[in-house]
Formats: structure tokens, C-alpha cells, sequence
């Protein structure tokens, strides 16, 4: 099988098992919010961003808001997401940036959003993908360890930005944004970093890292 074979394969696969892409972080539709829980969710759970934000954003419902916001009582509100000082320096930063160059209103190409305070590629993707329905992969942990599993690219690729090209051709680009989304529930039912739960996988027909064990 080849890698874009495999590829819709796992596509479908993924589908099947969950046919409502959606986002783990719960932002209710608001641009601005996913943009300052994707920052939030740097090296911490979605789980834990999903708890933390309803306070931040009972304390600082708009962008207007953050933008004045006391940056010490905003560094206690984001703490248990850790880092929390870059974190609030950032997403108070960026809403500022938003505010006064683009009046509250979300970029919608890769170019501007990496400007923003604290964002970076993967972050980006996942604003372009859930707010704008471009093509955009988001290279995060689960991604980039579950498509060198089933052999998209080499297992031992682990830099984010050269998953991202990996994967470019391989993924149609109506599919890439709900794959990636797929693909993070997947690696928390069943292709977990330690012990995968290969013998229940319904990828291990074609998955490599799978074949590879049995022979």
C-alpha cells in the first residue's frame, strides 16, 4: 500500500469511528476565544484548558477586555495551565494586536496570525481550519505520533513543520482540518504513547508500525 493509500485509508477509518469532527477545546464558536485557549493549551491538557477558561472568560469576556486586563490577575487565572506568565503576557498581547490593527476580528492567513504573541504554526493551522474551513494540519503531539505509527512518513519524524509538509500531499485538503481532530481522540482511545492498543485497533490491517511487531 502506498502512502496515500494509507492515508485515505486511515482517513475513512477514522471517520467511521467518529463521524463529528470537533474540537477538543471547547470554544463555543468564538474566534477569538480558540485563539487564547490554543495558547493556553501549550504543553497542558485540553481537559484543563476546558476548565480554566470559563472563569478567564466570566473575568474577560471580549478581546476588548483582555486587552486591558491586569496582567498579575490575569496570570492567576491562567496558573494552572502552566507557563502562566508567557501565557498571560501573550494572550493579553495578542488581543491588544487584534483590537487595534484588525477591530476584534480574527485574521485569516498564516502570515498575519504568526505575528500574534505566542502563536505559532500549529496554532494557526487550527484557527485557519476551525474558524476560516481552510486546509490546515495541525502537527500537534497525537498527530504527529500516531501518522508515523501507520506510515505516512518515517516514525523517528518528529519535527512539526516537516510533518506538516509530510502530510500536505497526502491528506485531501477538505479532510485535513477534521483528520487532525480525528486524530487527537484516537490517540486518547487507542494509539496511546505508551502500550497502543493494537489488538483492537481498526487501523492494524494496514498500519506499519503494527506489521512491522508481527513479523
Amino acid at each position: 500500500m502506498r502512502k496515500k493509500e494509507r492515508a485515505l485509508a486511515f482517513i475513512q477509518t477514522l471517520k467511521d469511528r467518529y463521524p463529528e469532527a470537533s474540537c477538543a477545546l471547547r470554544y463555543e464558536g468564538d474566534p477569538w476565544r480558540l485563539l487564547v485557549m490554543g495558547r493556553l493549551s501549550a504543553q497542558c491538557t485540553d481537559a484543563r484548558v476546558n476548565q480554566v477558561s470559563p472563569d478567564l472568560f466570566a473575568k474577560y469576556p471580549t478581546a476588548r477586555d483582555m486587552a486591558g486586563a491586569d496582567l498579575r490577575e490575569l496570570e492567576e487565572l491562567v496558573r494552572p495551565c502552566g507557563l502562566y506568565r508567557i501565557k498571560a503576557e501573550n494572550i493579553r498581547d495578542a488581543s491588544r494586536i487584534l483590537v487595534d490593527k484588525y477591530n476584534g476580528t480574527l485574521p485569516d492567513t498564516m502570515e498575519e496570525l504568526l505575528t500574534l504573541p505566542g502563536i505559532g504554526r500549529k496554532i494557526a493551522n487550527l484557527l485557519l481550519g476551525d474558524i476560516y474551513h481552510k486546509s490546515a494540519i495541525v502537527t500537534d503531539t497525537h498527530c504527529i505520533r500516531i501518522c508515523g505509527r501507520v506510515g505516512l512518513y518515517p516514525e523517528a519524524l518528529k519535527e512539526p513543520y516537516a510533518v506538516e509538509k509530510a502530510l500536505m500531499p497526502l491528506l485531501p485538503p477538505e479532510e485535513s482540518s477534521d483528520f487532525c481532530h480525528r486524530v487527537v481522540f484516537f490517540g486518547r482511545e487507542v494509539c496511546m504513547a505508551r502500550n497502543p492498543d493494537c489488538a483492537h485497533c481498526p487501523a492494524a490491517s494496514y498500519c506499519l508500525h503494527n506489521l512491522k511487531q508481527k513479523k
